[in-house]
């Protein structure tokens, strides 16, 4: 086998400048998927469950990329192709994900939506970043390697912190911040755009400057012709049951930590947004209550034609004024307000309702009633259908209300009930953060802002981490401080001190990012390193699909029905999680002949 020829600076760039492009893509859908599902309307406590799509399409993705490529060769080369199709989908969706909430769905038909986007957005990220990592492997010699690592490390943190920067940016520049209920701003949408043109540029770039070598040539570099060794390929099983101690004790601390920052991902946004922005909270209509029964949908119609809960909001019957109803679509106050249009409250330019009901509206000095005006304008307020229901009704929940272009309506998978005497129903309500709000905007971009803070302060942690003489210490004490930042983020109410806590936050990332593998490949000895590695790659996603599954249901152990959801309380969980990490770290065995200073390992985000 022939040794691989020194590259040149420019040639190393080269094969890893795509990853540029990619980890923006990837830093855009870690910061704002939250965000986006809020916006649209979903249940605080049902975010979590959006999360299981990235580690599993990591899970699937990866190893399936990795052997598919293995046996791939095409005008293209061999991991090209991969990065073209998984790009090109990636380009598609990013321009199609923050925009679930403008194509006029239905709350149930926007979260639909979104979810499908986000799978094909995180399959497509993996299968276009798999090709650069292994582009260094495939052409890079071993003297090299390190500095072939370093350049994928520092692109990878670039393409995060411009990534998660976008949105902010755009917002200083002038971009609207806010958009209507349930759309996403355009600050998001053209974060998301940009950063679609970017990773096609960088692609492009790719395709231009990497030459792979053909096959007979990867062969004589790689050793490829050579037949396995007799026994060589044990199986799954087999490699598990003879997995070094060091492999369950540094997956036990990765289950901690990375269910950690799951919880980071998914409940940041509106943590921040609580705390140290002061968003004010809606009202959101989720059922109507009859007794014991409650008839739960985000469309809710009298007979089947007559809709008086829209998306989660009560619709305006009317509105009553110097006693006397009147019914009516449109109402405007003061000659050119209007509060109501289409039997919907409308917002004011903050995001909030103009008008509530049980509330008398104050400073009216006119009222017009679709179209009219009304002479007695004391103690305007306003009526909802329920409140003026009596006897029996049948209703209808429906899951799908699409306004077409005419303005009618078209029912799907509909049921309905037969009420024996409406007066005796209620609203069942919850109360959300007003995601149309600036408060919560601006909180989503500060956010992303966030986050580039905890990436620059993961690159100069990485730097002092070697400097420790004990690997263990350093590792604990990186998680610690990680937690400390964690728990910080459930009390902290200046946006400015929320700075400090990423920063600790991104000491615990620098450490989880160098040391398990460094750890892991000093204790394996064996031929099936790369098999080890492969397997070792499911303390990553494992734990964050355990967390996405269980956050719904310990944010509803906090909860109490109704009210806003406690979403702060799961960083304490998480600042928890993570110091426990730490704890385990001290269980591990290290192989004492290993090295303080890290091996270099393939770069490893957040997505595998």
């Amino acid at each position: 086998m022939k040794t691989k020829p020194d590259l040149s600076f420019w040639k190393l760039w080269n094969l890893s400048f795509g990853f540029f492009g990619v980890q923006i893509a990837y830093a855009l859908q870690s910061a704002n998927v939250s965000r986006i599902f809020t916006t649209i309307g979903a249940d605080p406590h049902d975010l979590s469950y959006f999360w299981i799509l990235p580690p599993l399409m990591g899970l699937l993705v990866q190893p399936i990329v990795g052997m598919m490529s293995d046996r791939t060769w095409n005008r293209f080369g061999r991991r090209l192709p991969y990065l073209i199709f998984g790009a090109t989908i990636a380009v598609i969706v990013m321009c199609l994900l923050p925009n679930a909430g403008s194509f006029q769905f239905t709350v149930a038909s926007a979260i639909l939506f979104g979810l499908i986007a986000l799978m094909l957005l995180d399959t497509s990220i993996n299968m276009a970043m798999q090709p650069f990592k292994m582009l260094v492997g495939d052409m890079v010699n071993e003297k090299q390697k390190g500095l072939a690592y370093s350049i994928q490390s520092f692109l990878c943190n670039a393409g995060s912190v411009v990534g998660y920067i976008f949105p902010i940016c755009l917002g200083w520049i002038g971009m609207r911040n806010t958009a209507p209920s349930g759309v996403v701003p355009p600050t998001v949408i053209w974060s998301f755009y940009i950063g679609a043109a970017i990773l096609l540029i960088c692609v492009i770039y790719s395709l231009v400057k990497i030459k792979e070598w053909p096959p007979h040539v990867y062969n004589e570099y790689n050793g490829g012709d050579e037949a396995p060794a007799k026994g060589s390929n044990p199986g799954v099983v087999k490699l598990l049951k003879n997995a070094p101690a060091t492999f369950w004790t540094v997956g036990l601390v990765q289950f901690f930590c990375w269910f950690a920052f799951l919880f980071l991902w998914t409940y940041a946004t509106n943590t921040v947004a609580f705390k140290a922005f002061d968003t004010p909270t809606t009202e959101s209509v989720v059922g109507i209550k009859d007794g014991d029964k409650l008839y739960e949908a985000k469309n809710l119609l009298i007979g089947d034609s007559v809709l008086i809960v829209s998306h989660g909001h009560a619709l305006a019957e009317g509105v009553k004024a110097g006693g006397i109803f009147y019914p009516a679509s449109q109402i405007v106050i003061n000659g050119n307000d209007t509060i109501v249009n289409g039997h919907q409250i409308l917002n004011n330019e903050n995001g909030e309702a103009k008008a509530a009901y049980g509330r008398v509206i104050s400073d009216v000095n006119s009222l017009s009633v679709d179209g009219q005006s009304v002479a007695d304008f004391s103690n305007v307020e306003l009526v909802d259908y329920l409140s003026r229901l009596q006897g029996p009704v049948k209703l209808t929940e429906a899951a799908i209300v699409a306004h077409g272009s005419d303005g009618s309506l078209s029912i799907e998978d509909a049921s309905s009930h037969d009420i024996s005497n409406a007066a005796n129903c209620s609203y069942e309500t919850k109360t959300v953060l007003n995601s149309a709000t600036p408060q919560y905007n601006d909180a989503g971009n500060w956010v992303g802002l966030l986050y580039a803070i905890q990436a620059l302060g993961s690159v100069v942690w990485a730097v002092i981490l070697p400097k420790f003489k004990s690997r263990k210490f350093s590792y604990s004490l990186s998680l610690v401080l990680a937690g400390i930042g964690f728990i910080m983020m459930s009390f902290l109410t200046n946006q400015y001190l929320l700075f400090i806590a990423f920063i600790l936050i991104g000491c615990g990332w620098a450490a989880m990012l160098a040391w398990p593998f460094t750890i892991l490949t000093n204790s394996l000895k064996s031929g099936n390193i790369g098999a080890y590695l492969g397997l070792f790659n499911c303390t990553i996603c494992i734990p964050q699909i355990v967390a996405a599954l269980a956050g719904g249901w310990i944010l509803t152990l906090l909860s109490k029905p109704g009210e806003l959801a406690p979403e702060y309380m799961m960083m304490m969980i998480a600042g928890i999680s993570i110091i426990i990490g730490s704890v385990c770290v001290f269980f591990i065995k290290e192989n004492k002949s290993s090295e303080t200073a890290p091996v270099e390992t393939p770069l490893e985000s957040e997505n595998i």
